[in-house]
């Protein structure tokens, strides 16, 4: 078996200093480390538990199977602080069947990020008798 000491998710953009500015400067994430340097240096962001590497240049947009899920303690705060910060939203806010309130977004190469609150009275949150 492996053992896994760390993760996290690669992406080669179309255009890597489109791509930075939308994750450090239009999502807000913070910068966990950079390394290299001219317009193919790469960041790397906190993503909560994980790790997100924008670095180097991909010749076509990542696959449309990649999607990004991000936990964030308030959606709707978040729909407010994007669509301010100029952020287009695919779909606002909406309570889904399972009982996640999720809203979408994409980043500058169409990669579709999904932004999750997790009710209190879900079961991601909430086991009754545990």
């Amino acid at each position: 078996m492996v053992h896994i000491l760390s993760s996290r998710t690669l992406l080669r953009p179309t255009d890597p200093e489109r791509s930075r500015a939308f994750y450090g400067e239009g999502l807000g994430l913070p910068v966990y480390r950079e390394f290299g340097t001219g317009p193919e240096r790469g960041v790397v962001y906190f993503l909560g538990g994980g790790f997100l590497e924008v670095a180097g240049r991909g010749d076509v947009p990542p696959s449309p199977a990649l999607k990004l899920w991000l936990q964030v303690p308030d959606v709707t705060a978040a729909h407010r602080e994007l669509t301010a910060a100029g952020i287009g939203i695919v779909r606002p806010p909406v309570r889904e069947p399972w009982g996640l309130i999720e809203m979408w977004i994409e980043d500058p190469d169409g990669t579709q990020i999904v932004l999750v609150e997790v009710p209190a009275d879900h079961p991601l949150r909430y086991r009754p008798g545990i």
